[in-house]
């Protein structure tokens, strides 16, 4: 049986949505026959300027270009809020794709979305929500969580992130870090979305 590729692109300048992309990687790979990859796009902004806003100098995952995304089967994007809508970084990327655009090189492929946010009303629905527009552009399929989640989905006592749209987190002033819950999400995505590309895989 033929490998299923799964690329996990992402932006993160405080590293709460490189966090949950570690964590959707595991899950990615725990499928039997799926290959997961991390991917960060480019930062936009001078190494001094993200210094200053408090970011931590970035990890050692490979930096993305928009040619190599034609390669993944399934293709999971995640990134932070900037006022309810996907971080500039992200958009900067994607606004790169004109070429895959013009020869719907991205058609008929899976996608799956993952973010953070500031705080509760901060953007958990309408970030997927506005960012789907990309996908729909590309041909791409969008594949939200829904509630295959469980019980998880509906906890009331505690702050947790995400929706059906995908997995998410809340970064607060920065200090507040991923939840077990909300990593947990974040796995089962991961195993989740996989699965879907698997098989859509093996129907071709």
């Amino acid at each position: 049986m033929a490998t299923t590729k799964v690329y996990i692109v992402y932006y993160s300048m405080y590293g709460h949505v490189e966090k949950l992309a570690e964590e959707i990687l595991k899950g990615a790979a725990s499928v039997e026959g799926v290959e997961a990859k991390l991917w960060q796009v480019p930062e936009t902004l001078p190494a001094e300027v993200v210094g200053k806003m408090g970011g931590p100098p970035k990890s050692d995952v490979p930096i993305i270009t928009p040619d190599a995304l034609p390669e993944a089967d399934g293709l999971l994007l995640g990134f932070p809020t900037r006022f309810g809508m996907m971080a500039a970084q992200f958009k900067a990327f994607l606004d790169a794709t004109g070429g895959l655009w013009r020869t719907q090189a991205l058609a008929g492929k899976p996608a799956g979305i993952f973010y953070s946010t500031g705080s509760q009303g901060g953007g958990q629905e309408t970030t997927p929500l506005t960012s789907i527009t990309q996908l729909a552009h590309h041909g791409m399929i969008f594949v939200p969580i829904g509630y295959t989640f469980g019980a998880g989905m509906f906890e009331m006592e505690n702050i947790k992130g995400g929706s059906p749209y995908g997995s998410g987190t809340f970064a607060g002033d920065g200090t507040r870090q991923p939840t077990e819950l909300e990593l947990a999400q974040a796995f089962h995505q991961g195993k989740y979305f996989a699965g879907i590309a698997k098989k859509l895989k093996g129907s071709q």
